[in-house]
């Protein structure tokens, strides 16, 4: 009887070595997410020519020397500056509280007064309107005169337009789940079932829709757009004891400074593919392949976002300090040629020159610095993965380079995104596929409210209160780019606050 043995074959020593750099990497990484800056802003170390204090010096013979006299000024010893206070805006109201003297001061002469302001807050309270509306009798029993209700947001219901807006600002800009806001009625002592402040959010949802798909027409109407996506745990039915794992995609309009959100059960190219059938222009991504198809219709042009070349290199400065820093270097080169564009308000014409002036040759010298260290590292390391990331990557990173309206990086949609981040650590979950649907509806409108700079609650508790009597046809007077010329009788003025 012959027994077959099997050997385990032992791991080589490049092997281990690439398993040991994974693990570095991966430490590192983890350590910098805890404890670590999440800022990618980059600091050239100083050179100087100083010897470290542990380093045993040499004795060395005094140098020959000679006594050297001048006049200098004193430098002004600085002043120690103190915080200022700003001052408190002019649109929040003010309560005049007039304390007279305790002695009488009848017959005295008033000369001035003393003003101190003092920032209160009042916490939000409920209250109810009550529509009373009187009948009158005609004669000859000729039948009753009353006047209309005027449109609500929900018929029949009890939620005024700005206990709506309300609950959906609470959620969708601070990030307050339903289950909290239930929680804060009940303290002044109002009880509110689940499904009735469900109910409120739906038919908020339902009055926007109109808002919502005007938006997206105009946002995909252009020429120039940022995409990119988000992930969204959603409670599924058919996944028992786990969530399904949705996606937004965000489609960002960078002049127009409008940004629409749609929700995909998936993360394949059907959603952008979709809303991008008629796309033609400028079409900036960062490196996820479902944009690949894009690259073969030509009357699309992929843009590459340097921020997310930059962030490899950036990871990678511990795998190799020298070729990360270098590269670091003349990457923030060209992002101080953007910010001096930003700064002096160029026109596109003249950030185009001023790129083709300086932005090119510091990128022929990167592509060609690239092309010749790429065979010196290791592709599985970290400052591999930056050289083949940037590599594929080269021919939509330098298309920024063709039209000054292109911007360098899509931090742009990115920043849109991040209100979705922050509502997924409170709110961790969407309840079903269509809750995603209605968030990425009430977050088109809310954000492009910010983007405007225009109050969200505001302009969503006047856009409930008037869109059920507004006429179809100039439903775009109260989309939040045009909202301003159009509002009228708030109590709070947007336009003298900023978001």
């Amino acid at each position: 009887m012959v027994v077959e043995t099997t050997v385990e074959k032992k791991p080589t020593y490049e092997e281990l070595f690439f398993q040991n750099q994974k693990l570095k990497k991966e430490n590192d990484f983890l350590l910098r997410l805890i404890f670590g800056e999440k800022r990618e802003r980059f600091v050239p170390e100083q050179q100087d020519n100083q010897l470290s204090i542990l380093v045993e010096q040499q004795p060395t013979e005094p140098a020959a020397t000679e006594q050297i006299s001048y006049t200098r000024r004193k430098p002004q010893k600085k002043q120690k500056k103190h915080p200022i206070r700003q001052p408190i805006p002019d649109h929040i109201p003010r309560h005049d509280i007039v304390i007279e003297p305790d002695e009488d001061v009848s017959g005295l002469k008033k000369i001035g007064e003393e003003v101190t302001e003092e920032l209160e807050i009042e916490p939000p309270k409920l209250y109810v309107n009550r529509y009373i509306r009187p009948k009158y009798a005609r004669p000859k029993d000729e039948g009753v005169v009353i006047a209309s209700l005027p449109s609500r947001p929900i018929e029949k219901g009890i939620a005024g337009p700005g206990l709506i807006a309300h609950t959906l600002i609470s959620k969708y800009v601070d990030h307050l789940p339903l289950y909290r806001q239930i929680q804060q009625h009940k303290r002044q002592g109002v009880v509110i079932a689940d499904s009735t402040i469900n109910g409120w959010k739906q038919a908020g949802y339902e009055l926007i829709v109109p808002l919502v798909h005007r938006l997206r027409d105009q946002v995909l109407n252009n020429s120039y757009l940022m995409v990119d996506e988000t992930p969204i745990k959603v409670l599924d039915p058919g996944l028992k004891g786990k969530t399904h794992k949705g996606f937004y995609w965000v489609y960002y309009d960078p002049p127009g400074r409008q940004v629409f959100f749609d929700y995909q059960r998936g993360r394949s190219r059907a959603g952008p593919e979709k809303y991008l059938e008629n796309f033609a222009g400028f079409l900036q991504t960062d490196g996820y392949k479902a944009y690949d198809g894009f690259a073969a219709r030509k009357e699309i042009t992929l843009v590459g976002c340097m921020a997310h070349a930059r962030r490899y290199f950036f990871d990678a400065r511990k795998n190799d300090p020298d070729r990360s820093e270098w590269m670091l270097l003349q990457l923030q080169q060209l992002y101080n040629i953007e910010r001096y564009a930003r700064d002096n308000q160029l026109s596109f014409d003249r950030r185009h020159e001023e790129r083709q002036k300086r932005a090119v040759p510091i990128m022929n010298e990167i592509k060609t610095w690239l092309d010749e260290n790429v065979y010196a590292v290791l592709p599985e390391s970290a400052i591999g993965k930056a050289f083949h990331y940037m590599l594929n990557q080269w021919p939509r990173l330098e298309n920024y380079l063709l039209n000054g309206r292109v911007e360098i990086d899509n931090n742009l949609v990115e920043n849109a995104i991040r209100p979705i981040a922050l509502g997924r650590k409170n709110y961790l979950f969407a309840g079903s596929h269509n809750g995603a649907e209605q968030a990425a509806a009430i977050y088109t409108l809310v954000a492009n409210a910010k983007l405007q700079q225009v109050e969200p609650f505001a302009y969503l508790r006047d856009v409930l209160k008037r869109i059920s009597d507004h006429p179809y046809k100039d439903i775009d007077q109260l989309l939040p780019k045009n909202w301003k010329d159009f509002y009228t009788n708030l109590s709070i003025n947007p336009l003298n606050r900023k978001v």
